[in-house]
Parts: C-alpha cells; sequence; structure tokens
C-alpha cells in the first residue's frame, strides 16, 4: 500500500492521491484514509464519456472499499470534454500545448464522477460543468507548460492553479472542475451514513 496515508480517525477511505481532493474533503471537515488507486484509465470501444469516468470513480471506489472495508470508500474521476473528445493527461510536452491551443478562445466542459462504495451501498453521481478560456498567445501556453502545473491534469490545466488566470466564465461546479463536486460527495457520503452540520 504504496503512498497510503492512515488517519487517527478516518471516516471514509479516498481512493485517490490527488492532493486537491484531499484539500476539497478537508473543506467539509470530513477524516479520511488516502488509498492511490492504479487503474487501467483507457476507454473502452463503444462507451460513452458519462460511462467511461462513471466506470473509472467505482473502479476506484470499490478498490478503496477493499483496502479499508470497515470504512466507506469514495472515488472519483474527471474528463475533460472538447467538441465531444476526451482530454486525458498530456502524453508530453507537445500534447499539453496542443491541448492548450485547442481550449484557447473556446468553451468545453469538465465531467466528474464521484463514487461511495460499502458493504450496503455502491452509488456513483456525475456533475458536468462548462469552462470559458481566453484567447492564449503561444507565448502564454508554453509559459503555462514551464509551470509544470498541466502534467498531470486532465485537460492540461488546473482551474485551482496559475491557470485560473486564463478563465472567462464557469457554468457548474467549481469543486467539481477541481476534481470533486462537494454537493453532490456529500448527499453520497450521507447515503454512506456520514454526518454532516446539516444533518
Amino acid at each position: 500500500m504504496l503512498n497510503t496515508i492512515v488517519s487517527d480517525k478516518p471516516q471514509i477511505t479516498l481512493a485517490s492521491s490527488s492532493p486537491r481532493r484531499r484539500e476539497l474533503l478537508d473543506q467539509i471537515q470530513v477524516n479520511y484514509n488516502v488509498f492511490p488507486t492504479d487503474i487501467d484509465e483507457s476507454q473502452k470501444a463503444g462507451e460513452t464519456a458519462e460511462q467511461f469516468v462513471k466506470r473509472l470513480a467505482l473502479e476506484k471506489a470499490s478498490l478503496g472499499y477493499r483496502a479499508f472495508p470497515q470504512l466507506p470508500a469514495l472515488g472519483s474521476d474527471t474528463i475533460v470534454i472538447f467538441r465531444h473528445q476526451i482530454l486525458g493527461k498530456p502524453k508530453d510536452r507537445q500534447d499539453g500545448l496542443d491541448m492548450l491551443q485547442m481550449l484557447s478562445g473556446e468553451t468545453h466542459q469538465v465531467m466528474t464522477a464521484v463514487a461511495v462504495c460499502n458493504s450496503e451501498i455502491e452509488h456513483c453521481m456525475i456533475k458536468t460543468s462548462e469552462v470559458e478560456f481566453a484567447q492564449l498567445s503561444r507565448q502564454q501556453i508554453e509559459a503555462y507548460w514551464q509551470t509544470d502545473e498541466p502534467v498531470d491534469k486532465a485537460g492540461g490545466y488546473g482551474i485551482q492553479g496559475v491557470a485560473a488566470q486564463f478563465i472567462k466564465n464557469i457554468k457548474g461546479s467549481y469543486s467539481g472542475i477541481m476534481g470533486l463536486p462537494l454537493y453532490e460527495t456529500t448527499q453520497l457520503l450521507k447515503l454512506a451514513g456520514i454526518k454532516f452540520l446539516n444533518n
């Protein structure tokens, strides 16, 4: 269980190594174990974007639950969609530059699935948001790549980081674009018995 982090009083297992998802769970005051998952994130033939992102979130949650069966597990996956094309993490520098050039001056969708799994439930919810990018110069794109921020991000950017200066408008869930839609996450965790301020 390399890189697994075990909390003193965990309420759930977070089946992800994403620091952004950890920050978002901290924001809603949920204690968690961290169990990074290593799965094949390739899209299957004939699989829609919704089916793809839902399957990955559920697979991650299932692995997290198997690692810590005494706790509900939370899995999530985020994809960027531009003109019906799924943009994953950049394969290399050129791929990252091409993605950012593609998104420049355009509106794209960010789809995040979040899933909860325990001995009684296995549920998933999907949140899709729209992001409008400003027009970017080649110089801006190359300078942004040099920050290393785009390397491990779907679509080649992170809205919570340096790239925030490129975002003209969003429609939907900011936390969902970051990688964990908090409203949907809260609803799912309530189903798993997690208590929040309002229940």
